[in-house]
């Protein structure tokens, strides 16, 4: 990390469209703010390459090591497809390694993420901004963003592998990871730091990416909230009064969208319930990396688009290959976890100018815009996706019946499970609309959620039922829920279940289940627990180790 300060001001360069042509006359490592920073485009841009880098941390690999090791989403092998040399399977199974891509991925992302705030911050720090027509204001505004997403990294990096090098300045290498604790206090300082220090979102301000008052302080209501995880700690009282706060309108004024859709359809930079989100643009910063792994290969005609997809991920099953919900675990089933009269668990529709209805590609594939064919097992017939995992197409050959087929990770077909659309997706004539969505990174019900949790732990299960009660409400005509929250069935079964329907596919499973202590001791879909706790943290990838010879190894993967 010792040359990370010119490599950023080169990428920077880059990234703005002015790297000169006579590169090899410039010396990077003598630029200084002042001769670098003309005007507030130059600032602006340096500001935006971190967060540029978070928009992507957000999703690909941060994703999927969230989702597939737990108990809602599966890449199940679909006929010759999607074995990918078993890695599917590894993570299914908590057989990762020390080699894994998305484990490896995940770190260097993480400390890039940090080297690139690091980088930007110490620039701006040492600016002028009178010289680009900037207010102190401005700078303190800048700032500390950009240390709230040092911030955010370190929280994110505690999360998946533990206590990591902790870096306060360009300069030194082959630094050794700090413990769990001294991150957990470094990502604690560091928020608390700038939380004060950053502005306060106004009624009808529209979220364009901004890290606000209460962005920094969500995310440490989120360290409080998992610090048992973390460092053996409880801090839930903590968690609980940030979050009464920011509720209560102390950090910015925030509050529920009246609809389920609110926060993830075409326009939720308006949404009210946004705290932070990760902005996307068609043909720009698009969120679409979902598209190509959720849906089926000729899923583009049902949505009336054009470009195929690779037909890889889906929701686990809830049920058996004879059609009956699994009665043998408690964890998973995420489909049958949402209330038949759930206006989400309909089947998405674009209506046209921007509007849609349901959440789940599910049942017969045939929209007003066109029909899924199959184009393996079931070529040229209509898809339909099952709530299911089997192979019924060797009904007859290699089994006699339904009741014979298994059920495994080895064992699906193209039709395979149901398909989350939880990001929007229009036809051909609203094409300007795709990708509109931006990526919601924190929003209000979580907020609530968290709080709920904690009154729940604290004895106060009628406030908590109240508190997710409050957000349950919108999924269902009239507000009318069938089966609300009650202290009386408020358990932490019904608790994960709720974290699971409201937050499905937001990438955070994982994270909630080892905070009850169910990751690696509870079963789910063809997954037994093993009730190996060092699982809890995703090993120190051995490229990492390679590079850095001072970085010791999690327990457990020695």
């Amino acid at each position: 990390m010792s040359n990370l300060k010119y490599i950023s001001l080169f990428i920077i360069l880059l990234f703005i469209g002015i790297a000169c042509t006579n590169l090899d006359e410039v010396w990077y490592s003598a630029v200084t703010p002042e001769t670098f920073f003309k005007t507030e485009k130059d600032v602006n841009a340096a500001l935006y390459r971190p967060f540029t880098h978070a928009r992507w941390y957000v999703e690909n690999d941060r994703w999927r090591l969230q989702e597939y090791p737990a108990d809602q989403f599966a890449i199940t092998t679909k006929g010759p497809h999607w074995y990918n040399g078993g890695e599917n399977y590894r993570y299914h199974y908590h057989q990762w390694t020390v080699n894994d891509g998305w484990i490896w991925g995940t770190w260097r992302g993480t400390l890039m993420g940090v080297a690139l705030a690091l980088d930007t911050k110490q620039d701006l720090q040492n600016l002028d901004y009178s010289k680009v027509k900037l207010t102190e204001e401005d700078k303190a505004s800048h700032l500390m963003q950009l240390q709230t997403l040092i911030a955010f990294f370190y929280l994110r990096g505690l999360d998946y592998f533990g206590g990591l090098p902790i870096f306060t300045s360009n300069e030194g290498e082959n630094i050794p990871r700090s413990s769990d604790k001294e991150t957990f206090e470094h990502v604690e300082n560091l928020l608390k730091e700038a939380l004060p220090k950053l502005p306060k979102k106004q009624q009808g301000e529209a979220e364009e990416g901004a890290l606000k008052q209460a962005a920094a302080a969500a995310m440490l209501a989120q360290l409080y909230f998992n610090a048992e995880a973390y460092i053996g700690e409880d801090h839930f009282d903590e968690c609980a009064t940030i979050c009464q706060d920011i509720i209560d309108g102390e950090y910015g004024y925030y509050e529920l969208d009246d609809d389920w859709f609110g926060p993830h359809d075409f326009y939720n930079n308006k949404s009210p319930e946004i705290i932070w989100s990760t902005p996307s643009e068609f043909n720009k910063l698009q969120y679409n990396w979902f598209y190509a792994d959720f849906y089926h290969y000729e899923t583009y005609k049902y949505f009336g688009l054009d470009g195929g997809a690779n037909n890889g991920a889906h929701l686990q099953p809830s049920r058996k290959p004879t059609g009956e919900i699994y009665t043998e675990f408690k964890l998973g089933k995420p489909f049958e976890k949402f209330d038949n009269e759930d206006l989400r668990k309909k089947p998405y529709i674009y209506r046209g100018s921007g509007k849609y209805e349901g959440m789940f590609l599910v049942g017969r594939q045939e929209s007003p815009y066109g029909i899924t064919r199959g184009t393996q097992e079931y070529k040229g017939e209509v898809i339909y996706f099952v709530d299911r995992v089997a192979r019924f197409k060797k009904i007859g050959i290699e089994a006699p019946d339904t009741a014979s087929l298994r059920s495994t990770m080895a064992d699906g077909e193209e039709n395979t499970g149901i398909r989350l659309v939880k990001v929007p997706q229009p036809n051909l004539a609203d094409e300007n609309l795709r990708n509109g969505a931006d990526n919601p990174v924190i929003r209000l019900a979580e907020i609530y959620y968290m709080l709920a949790e904690c009154k729940m732990r604290a004895g106060d299960k009628k406030t908590a039922a109240n508190l997710i009660n409050q957000v349950r409400a919108r999924n269902f005509a009239n507000r009318e829920d069938p089966n609300p929250v009650t202290a009386d069935n408020l358990d932490k079964y019904r608790m994960i279940d709720e974290w699971g329907i409201e937050f499905l596919g937001e990438g955070r499973r994982r994270t909630d289940l080892i905070r009850w202590n169910m990751f690696v001791t509870e079963s789910w879909w063809d997954h037994k627990p093993s009730n190996s706790t060092h699982l809890c943290r995703f090993p120190v990838p051995q490229q990492a180790i390679s590079g850095n010879n001072a970085l010791q190894q999690n327990p457990g993967y020695e």
